[in-house]
């Protein structure tokens, strides 16, 4: 599967979540609101997910193996780069992220 498209729909600059994103895959299928979360550790994507209870949360969509996980990973961070680089705002979680996990 190849990522074709990457969309920052939403970015926030208050509160944990910075951006919403939809990936698309070979043209052909998208996966909408995956989350940019600010963590401790550095920024992270969650995939979609739903309420399952109290508290519980259970992804909707998610890859099966780690690879793909950091394909969609790696392209979602650099289009979050893109995007604070043209609003013309520095993206130093990013770069932790990136440095911690020496990717």
């Amino acid at each position: 599967m190849r990522i074709t498209d990457v969309r920052v729909r939403k970015v926030s600059e208050e509160g944990k979540m910075k951006a919403v994103v939809s990936v698309t895959f070979d043209d052909e299928f998208v996966v909408h609101d995956i989350k940019i979360i600010e963590g401790q550790n550095g920024l992270f994507i969650a995939m979609p997910s739903r309420k399952m209870g109290e508290g519980d949360f259970r992804d909707i969509a998610h890859p099966l193996i780690s690879e793909m996980r950091n394909r969609i990973k790696d392209a979602i961070f650099a289009e979050y780069e893109k995007v604070l680089e043209e609003k013309g705002e520095d993206a130093p979680q990013t770069r932790l992220l990136r440095e911690s996990y020496s990717l």
